[in-house]
């Protein structure tokens, strides 16, 4: 190895300025890796609900990776658990060509969460490593399982960056010239504070729902394969539809030979409050589940839960994937469910969202900013505003709260197609200590954002 290259290169104990990092991400990283921030974070070392960068210094973390940490960073017991299986020589891949206990004990624990409408004694599961998978798989099932290929989504909506699932993406700054969307169509979005109906809770007849029919008979020969949703919109700002549209819209989707799929990507392992999965909890009539994220408390799982009569369908067919249900990510995975059962932070979510909602409609009184708070449990939204009367979008704004947050040492999301809307997803293990830290910061940054 000559001299030039011996002084060049990099170990992984190597350790590089924030500056470096930055030159190599510009030089070799797609232009779609944005990142947070105008001085980018490096985050080095991760505990509960907090984070730390390379200074050492504190950050609340309440976005979780987008939405992925609900256990808390680095559980001690999935930390012991991976010592364990490291140190025991346990193999670290494997496929379901062959047989592996983590990976069927989880089957058997998500199985069991199952809405009613799936029968959990019959409901088959597949795993995947992301969301966006879990959503390609369960467009693959709907559509061989009905013989149709029409697929409805929501405008506002999103289920991943795969080809497949940006077809039915609802904003435009996701999708490619080259992106294919045939056989998709978007049906309005249910969205309670920007009503395209001109409606307020005391007038809705659930208009959105009807629109969901309206563009199968206005756009379809007359049947579809799937309508494809979230209980709560999470890219598209935190978007949170009254209950009843799930219902009503189930009743419709069947009723054109449809199977209705609940993309749980960001809304299940409990975070908003109810049940492990937000689908039985909303009373939705699914035939399909698809989660990531927070399954796996950030590791690179996801899952596709489905009616035993839909996975029939796709008997005599090969479908594999090289690393579904891999002993260590099924292995947190499954620790991951455990953890939020013994803990109880389910209950902890429903307690904790509803503190920091309440906190939030407070601080909606002081700061004209805040348009609107929405959301279920630890998964919420607020949405920012020039003009409560007008509903002009702050997004400008919004990017500089997030600065201000991050130098009173909490860390946000945004979400929106305008990006005005702060997005809120701590760990479900969230303390009152750790939700007051949260609002004061927010309290503090939003009168600087106002007076400046």
């Amino acid at each position: 190895m000559s001299l030039a290259k011996q002084e060049t290169e990099k170990t992984l104990d190597t350790v590089e300025t924030n500056g470096e990092l930055l030159a190599t991400r510009k030089a070799h990283f797609l232009p779609t890796a944005a990142h947070y921030y105008q001085e980018p974070l490096h985050l080095v070392r991760a505990k509960g609900s907090f984070v730390y960068d390379e200074q050492g210094r504190e950050f609340l973390d309440v976005i979780g990776g987008i939405v992925c940490i609900s256990a808390g960073h680095n559980h001690p017991r999935i930390q012991q658990r991976m010592i364990e299986m490291i140190t025991n020589d346990e193999i670290q891949h494997t496929t379901t060509l062959y047989l592996n206990r983590y990976a069927t004990r989880l089957a058997d624990k998500l199985t069991g969460e199952a809405p009613k409408s799936m029968d959990p004694k019959t409901a088959k599961v597949a795993f995947t490593n992301s969301g966006s998978e879990a959503n390609e798989l369960a467009l693959l099932a709907a559509r061989q399982a009905t013989g149709e290929t029409m697929v409805i989504s929501l405008q506002h909506g999103y289920h991943g960056g795969t080809s497949g699932t940006l077809a039915h993406c609802g904003h435009h700054s996701w999708r490619f010239r080259a992106q294919p969307v045939s056989n998709a169509v978007a049906a309005i979005a249910p969205n309670c504070y920007r009503c395209p109906f001109k409606r307020d809770p005391g007038t809705c007849h659930l208009e959105c729902a009807k629109h969901v029919e309206e563009t199968i008979q206005t756009t379809t020969h007359g049947r579809i394969a799937a309508f494809l949703a979230e209980p709560v919109l999470g890219v598209g700002g935190f978007i949170t539809p009254p209950e009843e549209y799930f219902h009503r819209v189930a009743e419709i989707i069947h009723r054109y030979g449809g199977k209705y799929i609940s993309d749980e990507v960001q809304t299940g392992a409990g975070r908003c409050g109810q049940t492990f999965l937000a689908t039985p909890s909303l009373g939705i009539d699914a035939d399909i589940i698809t989660m990531a994220k927070g399954f796996g408390n950030g590791a690179a799982i996801g899952a596709t839960l489905m009616r035993a009569d839909i996975a029939e369908s796709m008997t005599g067919k090969m479908h594999f994937n090289t690393f579904a249900g891999d002993p260590f990510q099924a292995m947190q995975a499954l620790t991951t469910m455990d953890i939020i059962e013994e803990e109880k932070l389910i209950e902890n979510a429903r307690v904790m969202g509803q503190a920091l909602k309440d906190g939030l409609l407070e601080l909606q009184k002081r700061h004209p900013l805040i348009g609107d708070v929405r959301g279920r449990g630890l998964l919420l939204g607020i949405e920012l505003v020039k003009d409560r009367e007008t509903k002009e979008y702050a997004s400008a704004e919004t990017a500089q709260l997030m600065e201000l947050m991050k130098e009173r040492g909490v860390l946000i999301g945004k979400g929106g197609l305008f990006g005005n809307v702060v997005r809120l997803a701590p760990a479900l293990s969230i303390n009152r200590d750790q939700a007051e830290q949260l609002l004061k910061a927010l309290d503090e940054s939003l009168s600087v954002l106002e007076k400046g």
